[in-house]
């Protein structure tokens, strides 16, 4: 009895093994299913964001590099703009400084009165009197006829030329030259600067 005792035993034992084995291999089957199903699941979410991220990634170089472009146009404009507006400066300081000569301004509205003696009317010419004086006398050392030089002591350097009784008007001021001569120089200064 002991004998069969001992082979019911081990019959138990091997068939519980067995089951064991049977069971524990199902486990780990089912395991490894799941473990497959997470690790395609984290594989391909993965997957997704680092394509995800590459097209962040894309889309901020492309913002940034947009950005830096800009911000040089900026940068270009600015300069020119300062350039433009400190060169305007020196200009305007130049001419003004050379039609508050008198020789020369006197010169010059000598020149223009000649370009318009064919006007019928008369001839007005408005400077300070500062350079009233010296248009004057040029004027009356070359013996023109016609011309009323008048004081304005508003208008600063330079002198204006007025025809057919004050109906048109030339301005020589300094500032109305600087800007003539600004706009001349502003597309080659625009030029070196691109360049």
């Amino acid at each position: 009895m002991t004998q069969d005792l001992q082979q019911l035993l081990e019959k138990i034992n091997t068939d519980g093994v067995e089951k064991a084995k049977s069971e524990s291999a199902k486990i780990i089957d089912q395991a490894n299913a799941q473990a497959k199903v997470i690790l395609d699941t984290a594989t391909r979410e993965a997957a997704q964001k680092i394509a995800q991220a590459k097209q962040d990634a894309e889309a901020f170089e492309r913002r940034a590099e947009e950005t830096i472009r800009q911000a040089a146009r900026d940068t270009v404009l600015n300069v020119e703009k300062a350039v433009t507006a400190l060169l305007t400066n020196v200009l305007l300081k130049e001419v003004n400084t050379t039609l508050n000569t008198a020789e020369i301004v006197a010169q010059l509205a000598a020149e223009a009165v000649r370009a318009y003696l064919h006007e019928k009317g008369g001839i007005d010419v408005v400077a300070s009197a500062k350079l009233a004086d010296a248009i004057r006398a040029k004027l009356a050392a070359e013996a023109v006829s016609g011309v009323t030089v008048v004081t304005d002591d508003h208008l600063g350097a330079g002198f204006n030329v007025r025809l057919a009784k004050g109906r048109i008007e030339h301005n020589f001021s300094g500032a109305a030259v600087a800007d003539a001569l600004a706009k001349h120089l502003r597309p080659k200064l625009a030029a070196l600067l691109k360049s």
